[in-house]
């Protein structure tokens, strides 16, 4: 198997900007204090996308143990999610057998083929019944799959834009029954995970979810084109929004409501004009100059600015992963 791809200028600036910020975030030694929440919120999120009506309280509820209020399946759905979450990444990403199993644990008394590729042709249908996909005939899922992940293994490519690969063509695939998208994520995790072991617990897949309409159609256009291109730089950009989010929370944890509001005005403010100094601050702001120096020094002790120049020529622009 050869995958088809075009190697951009986009994505190598994406990994850049993806290892710089992950290699910060594992630098920085963080605690990672909430990773059950994060591990909740990629459950929710991706159970989502396949039309699971539960909240990420209820889902919270369930996995604490707690009585919900819901259809048997979805609550069944989260409890081999999560299941499946909390065992995966001890397994190997290129072992076929290791794929069933994670199968299996994520639909477990919810599918008759329960970790086993399916016996059947499935389609994948749009909202008005309309046929988008065929996925592979079964006789040729296992030999698919099988060399994908043999590809996969002996590729040099970035791990970041393999794991891309790999989602892809296991949604063109479509080994399963059901349970399909929710395997593509969670096998990317697992790459992912691979390569920096913080992907366990960083939540890409909430920021599919937010962006569920374009993960769609990216997937469609890719498929359409018969070239990967698409759909990795779509999820690419995903990997890093998420842990822009993740460290942007992280330090915004650290600040008062007062501040966070004050750093959002600035942060729309940069975003569009890329610098501002101080005096550009006050009148933004409506702050007295000394206070507006104050929050700017604040946001810069964060780390969530940089500064340039000295004394009046000194401007603050945003940190670069966060821009």
């Amino acid at each position: 198997m050869q995958p088809q791809y075009i190697l951009t200028d986009k994505m190598l600036n994406r990994v850049v900007g993806i290892s710089e910020l992950t290699a910060l975030l594992v630098l920085e030694k963080r605690a990672l204090h909430l990773r059950k929440e994060n591990r909740i919120r990629s459950i929710q999120s991706s159970l989502a996308i396949e039309n699971n009506s539960l909240t990420l309280e209820q889902v919270t509820d369930i996995i604490d143990g707690k009585r919900v209020l819901g259809a048997p399946k979805e609550i069944h759905e989260v409890q081999n999610a999560y299941e499946a979450y909390e065992r995966v990444f001890q397994l190997n990403p290129y072992r076929v057998d290791d794929f069933l199993r994670a199968h299996r644990l994520l639909t477990k008394d919810l599918v008759k083929r329960s970790g086993q590729f399916r016996a059947g042709d499935v389609g994948v249908y749009d909202s008005q019944g309309t046929v988008v996909h065929v996925g592979a005939r079964p006789q040729f899922v296992p030999k698919l799959v099988q060399d994908l992940f043999e590809w996969a293994e002996k590729s040099t490519l970035p791990d970041l834009i393999k794991s891309c690969i790999v989602h892809f063509e296991l949604e063109i695939i479509h080994p399963f029954e059901d349970g399909n998208g929710r395997m593509g994520r969670l096998w990317q995790s697992l790459i992912l995970y691979q390569w920096q072991d913080i992907f366990e617990w960083i939540p890409v897949e909430t920021v599919i979810y937010e962006h569920q309409q374009t993960y769609y159609d990216s997937l469609s256009l890719s498929n359409h084109q018969n070239d990967a291109t698409i759909f990795i730089e779509f999820m690419l950009d995903a990997i890093l929004e998420t842990l822009q989010e993740y460290s942007l929370k992280e330090k915004s944890d650290k600040m008062s409501d007062k501040e966070l509001l004050y750093f959002k005005l600035l942060e729309k403010y940069l975003k569009k004009h890329g610098v501002i100094a101080s005096r550009d601050f006050q009148n933004l702001s409506n702050l007295s100059p000394s206070a507006a120096r104050r929050y700017l020094t604040r946001f810069t002790d964060l780390g969530l600015l940089v500064k340039k120049g000295q004394n009046r020529n000194r401007q603050y622009q945003l940190r670069q992963d966060l821009s």
